[in-house]
C-alpha cells in the first residue's frame, strides 16, 4: 500500500496523512507546512538555509547525499614542448640529450665570450669619449620682464 505524501514548504520533510498545516497566501499559492514552528518562521521570514536543521542548508553546505559519479574527476595535464623563438624542436631536444658536462662546458664558453665582449665595450667608449669635444651647459636666461609682480584688480576702471 502506498501512502501519498507531501513536502513542506518550508523544511522539506517528508509530510505524512494527518499532519501539517496548509496555508494559502492572498494571492492563492498555497504552502504546506508540517508544523506550527516551520508555519511560524515562514511567517517571521526567516530564510529556511539559514537553519542547519532544514534540507535548504543541508542542500547549500553540501551535507549528507554526496552523488560519486558526479564528483568531477581531474585529469593529470601531459607534458607538452613547442618550439621557441630561436630554437626549433629538434635543436631543444638535442640539448636535452646531451651530458650534462658538455651542456656546463658550452654554458661557461657562452660567458666567456659575453665578458669579452662587455671588456671591449668599455675600452672602446673611452677612445670615442676623449675625442669628443665636452658638452657645454646652456646659460639660463632672465624671464621676460612685466611678468611678474603682483596684480591689483581693483584699479581696473
Amino acid at each position: 500500500m502506498v501512502i501519498k505524501t507531501d513536502l513542506c514548504a518550508y523544511t522539506e520533510y517528508r509530510i505524512y496523512p494527518g499532519r501539517g498545516k496548509r496555508f494559502v497566501a492572498k494571492d492563492g499559492k498555497v504552502s504546506f507546512f508540517i508544523n506550527s514552528k516551520a508555519d511560524a518562521l515562514f511567517h517571521h521570514r526567516i530564510k529556511p538555509s539559514k537553519l542547519r536543521w532544514t534540507q535548504a542548508w543541508r542542500r547549500m553546505n553540501k551535507k549528507g547525499k554526496v552523488d560519486e559519479q558526479s564528483k568531477k574527476r581531474t585529469r593529470k595535464v601531459q607534458k607538452f614542448q613547442k618550439a621557441i623563438v630561436g630554437m626549433s624542436l629538434e635543436d631543444i631536444k638535442k640539448k636535452k640529450a646531451q651530458k650534462p658536462e658538455l651542456r656546463q662546458q658550452a654554458k661557461e664558453q657562452a660567458a666567456k665570450e659575453a665578458k669579452a665582449r662587455q671588456a671591449q665595450k668599455p675600452k672602446a667608449a673611452a677612445k670615442g669619449g676623449a675625442k669628443a669635444a665636452p658638452k657645454q651647459k646652456a646659460q639660463k636666461l632672465p624671464k621676460a620682464a612685466g611678468g611678474g609682480g603682483k596684480k591689483d584688480f581693483k584699479s581696473k576702471k
